[in-house]
């Protein structure tokens, strides 16, 4: 770290920018039985954490337009890994939330990639282990903070 509040070193970035999506890919691949698009895994969990959802709050929470998740529910509702039900409140709209199926599927997804970081933790020592461990709160605090707007396009 810089020290002055400006964030990492430029080059430090570029490590852990290659670490993350190195690891993810390889995560990706240890659940390699999935049909899934990364869009279609993100809004199956979000309907599961969030759920039920109207598709207006579910593009929302996920930063999409409308349309855009219209794509990615349909074949989620096709493969029977979300559920379309009439909303009680709004007969003209419906919400969508995981079947049991769905709910099945991530948990096997979450299993696969968990054990794929499990085995590779093996790999360190207790020490970086516990260095590792003392690292997540700052890696959940790149998370918190929402991306500042994008300029409209030229």
């Amino acid at each position: 770290m810089t020290g002055d509040g400006s964030g990492l070193p430029a080059d430090a970035v570029v490590r852990l920018r290659l670490v993350i999506g190195r690891l993810n890919r390889q995560m990706v691949r240890a659940s390699g039985e999935q049909d899934l698009t990364a869009a279609q895994l993100s809004a199956l969990a979000r309907t599961e954490q969030h759920g039920p959802l109207r598709l207006g709050e579910l593009a929302a929470r996920e930063g999409v337009a409308v349309p855009s998740m219209v794509r990615t529910v349909t074949p989620l509702v096709a493969a029977s890994l979300i559920a379309r039900t009439p909303d009680p409140l709004d007969g003209r709209s419906a919400l969508l939330a995981p079947t049991p199926h769905g709910r099945g599927t991530l948990d096997r997804i979450r299993r696969e990639r968990s054990a794929l970081l499990a085995r590779r933790s093996t790999r360190l020592t207790p020490d970086q282990c516990r260095q590792l461990e003392e690292a997540l709160p700052l890696l959940e605090l790149l998370l918190d903070e929402p991306d500042p707007p994008r300029p409209p396009a030229a």
